[in-house]
């Protein structure tokens, strides 16, 4: 981001989704036939790029518009979620991509930050005891 520094958590997805990407894509290459293949690398490039969007356009309102932060947000998704909208139905009308390996693709960036939130918790499950009063379980 723009200014802000990263966390590790933070730069762990970044580098994951592109890890995801290319064992997805691999495997897909592999297995799979060559529209599912590219549907699978289409989508995750969307993905990540949309996912890299946001991203810096959160890192923009922290730093320069955090009095009119809602409208700006606001305004940005909408022009992002236009601007994919446009970007996948070009690619499913326009390219020989298969939809299901494009969804595939388009869950680069899900699946990664699930996995890397569910490896940092295994790595230190015991971490929310170190709070006080923390527990094992959420009880709300």
């Amino acid at each position: 981001m723009i200014g802000i520094k990263k966390t590790i958590m933070q730069k762990n997805i970044e580098i994951g989704n592109w890890v995801v990407l290319g064992v997805f894509s691999v495997v897909s290459f592999l297995f799979m036939s060559g529209m599912f293949a590219m549907g699978v690398l289409l989508g995750g490039l969307i993905s990540i790029v949309n996912f890299r969007w946001l991203s810096r356009d959160l890192g923009i309102v922290f730093l320069k518009h955090a009095d009119r932060a809602k409208p700006f947000i606001i305004a940005k998704y909408y022009i992002r979620i236009i601007v994919m909208g446009i970007v996948l139905f070009f690619v499913i009308t326009r390219m020989q991509v298969d939809v299901l390996g494009l969804l595939l693709g388009l869950s680069v960036v899900v699946i990664n930050i699930i996995l890397t939130v569910v490896c940092a918790n295994l790595k230190n499950p015991l971490r929310r005891l170190r709070k006080k009063n923390a527990s094992l379980f959420i009880l709300r």
